[in-house]
């Protein structure tokens, strides 16, 4: 029997009993990481990594949704969502959490795994743990490599704050003047012997973690801000610095660009960018204990106490997740797992020979993603190919995929690439690869007004003996190889004629003129999506009631549009057997008598982010599976431009069918959620078998290499002997 420990629970003031709060639930999913970082069973730079990704998950919740939440108070709006939740209630909930939180993270990290590094041979020291040899390499580095390039900035305590940036890690210094010293600057009304306050911005392209030898087999770590700390005063000559704080200020960064400026949209998105650094603050972090100088901050910045986090060393734990992958240290992190090449691809024949043959489904990160950025680099020199086109909207920093667009234009195809710039947080990259690829020829259509697009897709035109054929790529996940790597996604490779002619038919409506394309096979939103998935539920409620049975399993990032919760509400009270595996918010009740009793929400957490949205429907007996980029949330079915894609082929949807069993079975890092909005962790125990969803798919990549390996051997075996004749 699998044992089940409880951690979190999402509190549930007086609300509408059918939702749980969105924001509360994306706090719940952060304190699911959290646990996975407080695990003693996983190795610490693992962990360490975990502290990291809440830290960074939190920043980005602070920029976009906190700051929605502010701007509803400014114009006084009441209630928020469907839960009822007034708005300032939620935001008191919020505060009183994440602080929660961010003290057992730091808890955590100060007490377990600094100590656990510490063991493994990675000792982070701080200015009084530093020995003369220590101090002696600092005080270097800081004169040499530091000290010219930090600028010391004063301020008035009754001016804003010059330079506190978005997410920008700075240093607060009150100064005491030595005696019979002259200043330059000072003003008139500042008396000679009075305390001045300075700050100085630590710039991001300085290291932040600073390696310092040890005359031990150990790596030593500190962190630039002690250095500068320490070595303060030589930023002031003339003062003693009395008191000092580092801080770091998150600001509002949701910010819609203004979509009727079609004629300089990339420009209109920089302008957005701009004002990201310095919008309304929403957050103040800071480390250090000086009263004066937090008051000046927090009257400067004009921020409440509860949005005031007192953090210890070191603040913004994202910019220290190097630790996590430093040299050396392999035994401190998850056993490495080989990525699989899909059997489905042969190095020594063209990828499109290998889709003709038949639909190819890969696993990602369990099987590499080399054969879609093979097939865009293949396209680009074949003779064949008369066009490509692609999605893109996460892409890496050095794209291969681009690189190969790029070169696909130049060798004269037809190549036509639609860039989302409004990817949030990666608008600027995404505006640096328009413009290259359209100075190499690229027709580059920056998105589609008021709708974001998201879905993933790739068209390339073959001219065959045949005659024109179309070969499309379908995925869950971006056109990213290094995310690739980091997340759970699905890819379908296809040349079916119908799923063809229905992407190229969705590419011409997102870059030209056309009325809402009529699909038989896609189903694309904001148009069609939604109203197919409430079908699909529909078709298993009416069903149950006439024959009983029916089953629904689907897997996604998020759950919180209402419309979909309540047709899968409908469908438990109906009898249907409802399975969710949902990573991240889930606004879902389970297990409510009369209303959810017959659904069960799974999430998992492991060493890949969970990113596949796979949607399976029993029919019947007649089962139906579906792949999309769209989680079902309303900003999803509604506001961007997604895809939702069927899987036909049979084999292909028994691979699927056997993932999904993996995920609603795991018992090692599954949290079930149930109606009180509190998680229990999954455990095998006793003679249970101990089942994880991750490792099962990996082994199935594997499974699938080797089978094809084995049957294919690359060396002929040569007989040396004669065979031995009977008799």
């Amino acid at each position: 029997m699998t044992q089940t420990t409880q951690y979190g629970r999402q509190p549930r003031p007086e609300t509408d009993e059918r939702y749980f709060n969105r924001e509360l639930s994306w706090i719940e999913f952060n304190a699911r990481v959290l646990e996975m970082g407080l695990d003693e069973n996983i190795p610490v730079l693992e962990r360490l990594r975990y502290l990291c990704i809440v830290a960074n998950n939190f920043d980005e919740f602070f920029m976009v949704r906190v700051a929605g939440l502010k701007r509803q108070v400014r114009k006084q709006a009441g209630v928020s969502g469907p839960d009822g939740i007034k708005v300032r209630e939620q935001l008191r909930e919020i505060s009183r959490r994440v602080h929660e939180l961010i003290r057992i993270t730091y808890e955590c990290l100060h007490e377990r795994i600094f100590p656990a590094m510490a063991k493994a041979g990675i000792v982070v020291r701080g200015p009084d743990d530093w020995d003369s040899e220590h101090s002696s390499y600092v005080a270097q580095l800081f004169r040499e490599q530091f000290l010219p390039v930090l600028t010391p900035v004063r301020c008035r305590s009754d001016e804003p704050i010059p330079y506190a940036g978005n997410m920008r890690l700075s240093a607060a210094f009150l100064l005491t003047p030595r005696k019979d010293t002259e200043f330059i600057g000072t003003d008139g009304d500042e008396a000679a012997d009075a305390e001045r306050i300075a700050l100085v911005q630590i710039p991001p392209a300085l290291p932040r973690i600073i390696y310092i030898p040890d005359k031990t087999s150990t790596t030593t770590v500190s962190f630039i801000e002690d250095a500068i700390i320490q070595h303060a005063e030589a930023l002031f000559p003339g003062f003693t610095v009395s008191e000092h704080l580092v801080f770091r200020v998150t600001r509002d960064a949701d910010f819609s660009v203004d979509e009727e400026r079609d004629e300089d949209f990339v420009q209109a998105m920089e302008q957005v960018l701009e004002h990201r650094q310095f919008s309304n603050p929403v957050r103040l972090s800071i480390s250090g204990r000086s009263e004066r100088l937090r008051a000046l901050l927090t009257a400067a910045l004009d921020v409440h106490e509860e949005e005031v986090y007192e953090i210890p060393q070191p603040l913004d734990l994202k910019a220290i997740m190097d630790l996590a992958d430093i040299e050396g240290f392999d035994d401190y992190r998850f056993e490495p797992w080989p990525v699989s090449e899909s059997p489905a691809f042969d190095a020594e024949e063209s990828p499109f020979e290998s889709v003709r043959r038949g639909d190819v489904l890969l696993s990602h990160p369990y099987e590499s993603f080399s054969p879609v950025v093979r097939m865009v680099r293949e396209a680009a020199d074949d003779e064949k190919v008369l066009a490509i086109k692609m999605t893109l909207y996460r892409t890496s920093g050095s794209s291969p995929i681009v690189k190969a667009l790029t070169h696909a234009a130049e060798r004269g195809k037809q190549v036509t690439a639609l860039v989302e710039l409004k990817a949030r947080f990666d608008e600027g990259q995404n505006i640096e690869w328009a413009e290259r690829l359209e100075r190499a020829g690229v027709i580059v259509v920056y998105g589609v007004a008021r709708l974001k697009v998201h879905a993933k897709a790739m068209l390339i035109v073959r001219r065959e003996t045949e005659g024109i054929r179309r070969y499309v790529h379908l995925g869950t996940g971006n056109y990213n190889e290094k995310t690739a790597t980091l997340y759970g996604d699905l890819g379908l490779f296809t040349c079916n004629d119908e799923i063809a002619y229905e992407v190229g038919q969705f590419f011409n409506a997102l870059t030209g003129y056309s009325a809402i394309p009529t699909f038989t096979r896609l189903q694309m939103a904001p148009f069609t999506l939604k109203q197919r998935i409430l079908q699909l539920i529909q078709r298993e409620a009416i069903r149950a009631r006439s024959e009983g049975g029916g089953r629904i399993v689907a897997k996604m990032n998020s759950l919180a549009d209402t419309e979909v919760i309540d047709a899968l509400y409908d469908a438990s009270r109906a009898g249907v057997e409802i399975k969710l595996n949902v990573r991240g918010i889930c606004m879902l009740v389970p297990g409510v008598k009369g209303m959810s009793e017959n659904i069960q929400v799974v999430s998992i957490v492991d060493r890949y982010l969970e990113h596949a949205r796979i949607f399976y429907f029993n029919n019947g007996g007649n089962a139906e599976v579906y792949l999309s980029s769209a989680d079902w949330m309303a900003r999803n079915l509604e506001r961007r431009v997604e895809l939702l894609f069927p899987v036909e082929n049979t084999v292909l949807r028994a691979q699927i069918l056997r993932m999904l069993e993996f995920h609603l079975s795991d018992n090692t890092n599954a949290f079930e959620l149930h109606s009180d909005g509190s998680y229990t962790r999954r455990q095998a125990s006793g003679s249970d078998e101990r089942i994880n969803a991750q490792t099962e798919l990996y082994r199935m990549a594997r499974n699938a290499r080797s089978s094809v390996d084995a049957a294919s051997p690359s060396v002929l075996p040569v007989r040396r002997k004669p065979p031995v004749r009977s008799s």
